[in-house]
């Protein structure tokens, strides 16, 4: 953390371009301690720094680490093409930020979806090195048998892949839904594997990244929040 001027601060926190952010300033719109600060080069230390923009509290952050409870029609692009983008369940100041999904799951699948600005930690996070854990919950078309989840444990042939996928685990709930989890990370993975054994995924959420569950969070669909240096060590695994 450093010092930085009051105009840059709120341009780095995504409050729009530095002129807008100066307006912001000498309008009396940003407060500090309760109190305006209405000169854009006003330097102060970003460390721990609360301010006030029409009335709303924010902290500064460096960066930004978020968990989204995705709900099913949105896409998760910055460039929609048939449905909203899951940007639009955020604050506009994380467009303004270029925060960005990390990975990404389809339209119509729900559940724990990651997103930042930290281009360092998107990429980490994406990289299919890694091997972390991601839990899955698939509602079937057909029933779900002892022959399906053997079937998703030893592995299936996916078109255009070298060798076999395997579930790391893969277990019946009920009749139509099983928990899968998987650790590639392929493109449209849980899909494909439960039509290559067979089967058709008629819904897919995602409950949990390593150790970090949708359940803990406590978010409702189309919630977000920021995460906490204890829930960010979580994503490192189970």
């Amino acid at each position: 953390m450093s010092k930085l001027t009051l105009d840059r601060i709120l341009q780095s926190q995504g409050f729009g371009t530095r002129k807008w952010c100066r307006e912001l300033i000498a309008d009396g719109e940003v407060r500090i301690g309760g109190q305006p600060v209405t000169d854009y080069r006003t330097a102060m230390e970003t460390a721990g720094l609360e301010f006030t923009i029409f009335d709303e509290e924010w902290l500064y952050r460096e960066h930004v680490y978020i968990a989204l409870n995705k709900p099913s029609d949105f896409e998760c692009s910055r460039k929609p093409s048939h449905h909203p983008g899951v940007l639009t369940l955020l604050p506009e100041q994380f467009t303004w930020r270029d925060v960005q999904p990390v990975g990404r799951l389809d339209h119509d699948t729900t559940g724990l979806l990651l997103m930042s600005d930290d281009g360092a930690f998107i990429h980490a996070q994406s990289s299919p090195k890694r091997h972390v854990p991601k839990l899955y919950v698939a509602t079937t078309h057909d029933p779900v048998t002892d022959e399906l989840t053997a079937q998703l444990l030893s592995g299936v042939k996916l078109h255009d892949e070298p060798g076999p996928l395997a579930a790391q685990l893969c277990r019946r709930i009920d009749e139509h839904r099983l928990e899968i989890v998987l650790e590639q990370g392929k493109y449209h993975q849980v899909k494909r594997m439960l039509a290559a054994a067979g089967n058709h995924c008629s819904a897919l959420r995602r409950t949990a990244i390593g150790g970090l569950t949708l359940d803990d969070l406590g978010l409702e669909e189309g919630e977000w929040c920021y995460l906490d240096d204890a829930q960010m060590a979580l994503l490192a695994g189970a």
